[in-house]
């Protein structure tokens, strides 16, 4: 409208001057000929009215230039004025000739400004829309700033495309403008805001789809869903609409409908107000792979690339498979590999169709070798705490190597797998250099908080049990007496030092302390673990030296170092333990004994291959350990050295004062991405017990507990006694967990699997949420000639993990157990359920 006034201009600006005049004696300015313009030079500029914008700016933005020339009347002063309003700052405009002196004139520029904003706010809406509200008016009006009429129709079009995202297609802003008396100029707003109801996709259908069902069709639409989809939305968001219409013509291209097109869709209201869609699918016909030549190659044979590719002549024409094959695959199966994995970094391969006949396709692919390229330069960014050489002792790209594609996808595992940086923010550039032939390589690595505090507090075997731990995982000795690195403890060189303590005041005491050096002496991948840990159980007495009581001392040292045979995923830990039991009037908790000192020495091999893609929510790769332990054999070494004992009628204080055993436990996990981000979890897990000399028997320390999990039994883990969960039953409900008078002994031999649907609902590194669906089995026998693999107790059911960095993991399941015969003929849900909490660590 106040463009549509600039004609006007010309008669407005006769006024302001006639006004101007009136204010002047007549005879001291000299008479104008309106219809006889004249030019004239600019004396002066003033402005009027701004309070809050710049005087100078604003003289500069009519073009008035004091100095200048201008013709008056003319067009001049209309020009300036269509010039001020177009920054849409004010609501009224003037430019008014003050005085005249000889040829010169001087102007005012009298302007009144639109009102700035003081505050808004919103009808219609619940608080809890406020704050995603408050992102979109923020990014156009501003607090302080002055309201323009574009603004508020850009701030009002966002609130309604956020709530037609949403599925309210009919939502309407408008916007009241109320004067705030406590404030010069300023004004209130309030966006009145009228959702209307969500409108739902009643219907997605096809036209012209003679080989696909519209079922069918619509499974590839990842979010756009017609509303009888279970747990799916049924809105239509239009960029998503888009995408998802892509995708259908991606899913006939790799059917081998290479020509398939959507010639169109109609979108319209049924008269419930639904929205009902259709497609127009021009199919085309089904192509086929013909003859595959190969050009420019001399370093790989035909041969060898053929079979790398392996496309068959006959096969459907799939262009998602045929650039896997070519250029990345997951498995690594693809021809670019044979290249950039040996240093060819500038090689290239086009599959360019030579000729179509019918519905077969000849393809011809054309090489681009190049020569080899050498790492020149590696660099690391982003990393703030923690010390290059803890990042650089993990990469396999070291200056002087030939480039390698596999060598960095490794680095780029190793790195997250540190545990130190946002996996999701890991960047990788490789600048090259082609008159040198050579690339550097450069690291963008995210810090994210890697330390963990565990501070709670549960219901265990002895009552409540309040537990305080700390994990420094970037821990730095070198730097404890350097305060600059304080912060708040030394950290960076890639140590851990771990420190926890559990309590209930009377009954139950524990306290851990271990300590990692990864790099041991800097220079290989030689880890050393220290450990101590004393736990003490009393019968209601304060003091670590009360009379009745257990008393655990362990320590352990262990040596770790990776191998480079069969391949560097490998990793060998030998372990060498030490574990001092003392029971004193304490009856019962070892196979009723009561008194007694016992001593347990072993060493224990551990063989574990790792491929995980990274620690938190693993999507690929796997992990397969296998552990062999072992204690002298004292029996045999007293009769050895003539010391003649029948072991048959010792006492069991007597029997096990020094422990002999030995032991072997595998597990393997596998991670396997089904689709999108749904990762499947596949483990087993099987342990046993022997020993050396039958007139000793098992062991009574070592056992395995099958069965529950949390804060209880993790106190039987401190009992010398190992405990693996199966969701969905108590140890109690497993036999071969407790002897004959209800002791809790544990089993010799086990044997546990599972499977797990994992989905992420943030991947976030400072909080990472998945949810997933469980089937567990797993059984414990008393002794290995009982060991029956698939005579399983069942069950299955339903978790939530949530992976905060300061604490670890928390989370819940919900399992079902099957096989409870003691609860038939039960009907209660409550019967067969367990719910169990996680608190700061993962159960087995």
């Amino acid at each position: 409208m106040r463009n549509f006034l600039a004609p006007f201009f010309v008669l407005n600006a006769f006024f302001f001057i006639q006004s101007a005049n009136a204010q002047t004696p007549v005879d001291t300015l000299p008479i104008i000929a309106y219809e006889k313009p004249k030019e004239y030079e600019i004396g002066g500029v003033k402005v009027t009215g701004a309070k809050f914008s710049d005087e100078n700016t604003l003289i500069g933005v009519s073009g008035l230039k004091v100095g200048g020339k201008i013709k008056f009347p003319g067009t001049d002063i209309p020009r300036a004025i269509k010039a001020l309003w177009k920054i849409h700052l004010f609501t009224d405009v003037q430019i008014i000739k003050t005085k005249q002196v000889g040829d010169a004139l001087f102007f005012e520029i009298a302007v009144k400004e639109r009102p700035t904003l003081s505050t808004y706010t919103y009808n219609g809406v619940k608080k809890g829309d406020h704050d995603d509200l408050n992102h979109i008016v923020n990014r156009f009006l501003l607090k302080g700033s002055i309201i323009t009429e574009s603004g508020l129709t850009v701030a009002s079009r966002g609130i309604e495309k956020h709530y037609k995202d949403k599925g309210f297609l009919d939502a309407k802003v408008s916007v009241q403008e109320i004067s705030d008396p406590k404030r010069v100029n300023a004004e209130k707003l309030i966006f009145d805001v009228n959702k209307g109801g969500k409108v739902h996709i009643k219907s997605i259908a096809f036209t012209g789809n003679a080989h696909f069902t519209d079922k069918k069709l619509r499974k590839q639409m990842d979010k756009t869903h017609q509303k009888n989809k279970l747990f799916a939305s049924s809105k239509l968001v239009r960029d998503d609409y888009d995408d998802d219409k892509k995708k259908i013509v991606k899913f006939y291209n790799n059917k081998g409908y290479r020509d398939a097109a959507i010639l169109g869709d109609s979108i319209w209201r049924n008269e419930k107000g639904q929205l009902m869609v259709n497609m127009k699918v021009d199919e085309g016909k089904r192509y086929y792979f013909r003859n595959i030549t190969w050009k420019g190659n001399s370093i790989r044979d035909t041969s060898t690339l053929s079979q790398v590719l392996g496309i068959n002549k006959g096969d459907v024409y799939n262009t998602e498979l045929l650039e896997n094959r070519l250029k990345f695959s997951q498995d690594g199966r693809d021809v670019s590999s044979l290249y950039m994995d040996y240093g060819y970094l500038f090689f290239n391969i086009e599959p360019t169709e030579i000729a179509i006949v019918g519905d077969s396709v000849d393809l011809e692919m054309r090489i681009y070798e190049g020569p080899q390229a050498t790492i020149d330069k590696v660099t690391i960014k982003g990393n703030d705490r923690t010390h290059d050489h803890v990042i650089r002792r993990e990469l396999r790209t070291l200056p002087g190597d030939k480039f390698s594609r596999a060598e960095i996808i490794r680095s780029q595992r190793e790195i997250i797998n540190l545990g130190y940086f946002n996996q999701e923010a890991l960047g990788i550039n490789t600048p090259v250099n082609p008159q040198r032939g050579t690339v550097d390589i450069e690291y963008k690595v995210e810090e994210k908080p890697s330390d963990q505090l565990e501070l709670s507090a549960g219901f265990g075997g002895y009552g409540v049990v309040g537990t305080l731990g700390v994990s420094f995982n970037n821990f730095s000795t070198r730097n404890l007496f350097n305060k600059k690195a304080w912060s708040p403890l030394p950290q960076g060189d890639g140590q851990r030092l771990s420190i926890r303590a559990q309590s209930n005041g009377k009954y139950f005491q524990s306290y851990t302390a271990s300590f990692t050096e990864p790099w041991l002496g800097g220079k290989k991948p030689n880890s050393l673990t220290t450990s101590l840990a004393y736990t003490k159980y009393s019968q209601g007495v304060t003091g670590l030296l009360s009379d009745n009581y257990i008393g655990i001392l362990q320590g352990s040292v262990s040596l770790g170092t990776r191998l480079k045979w069969p391949d560097d995923n490998f990793i060998s830990t030998t372990a060498f333990e030490y574990q001092n039991i003392s029971v004193n009037n304490y009856p019962g908790f070892f196979a009723g004994i009561s008194q007694g000192d016992f001593n347990s020495v072993s060493i224990s091999q551990t063989f574990l291959r790792s491929s995980i893609s990274e620690p938190t929510f693993p999507k690929s790769g796997s992990k397969i350990s296998l552990t062999l332990q072992a204690s002298p054999p004292y029996s045999y070494l007293n009769n050895l050295f003539g010391n003649k004992v029948n072991y048959a009628d010792l006492t069991v204080q007597d029997k096990f004062r020094w422990v002999e055993f030995y032991k072997w436990r595998f597990g393997a996990e596998w991670y396997t991405q089904i689709a999108g981000k749904l990762v499947l979890k596949t483990s087993a897990k099987l342990g046993s017990l022997g020993y050396y000399n039958p007139a000793v028997g098992y062991s009574i320390f070592g056992r395995y507990v099958l069965g529950g999990d949390g804060l209880a039994n993790r106190q039987i883990g401190l009992t010398g006694k190992e405990l693996l969960s199966l969701r969905g039953y108590e140890t109690t409900d497993l036999p071969a967990n407790n002897d004959a008078q209800g002791n809790q002994t544990g089993g010799t031999t086990f044997a546990k699997y599972s499977t797990e649907l994992r989905y992420p609902v943030s991947l976030n590194p400072s909080s990472t949420i998945y949810v997933l669906a469980f089937a567990d089995g797993g059984n414990v026998w008393d002794s290995f000639s009982k060991f029956r693999p698939f005579d399983l107790r069942r069950s299955a059911g339903i978790g939530l993990r949530v992976f905060l960095p300061m604490f670890g993991t928390l989370g819940f399941d919900y399992g079902i157990g099957f096989d409870k015969p003691d609860k038939y003929p039960s009907t209660k849900l409550g019967d067969y359920a367990r719910f169990s909490i996680i608190l700061g660590f993962e159960p087995e």
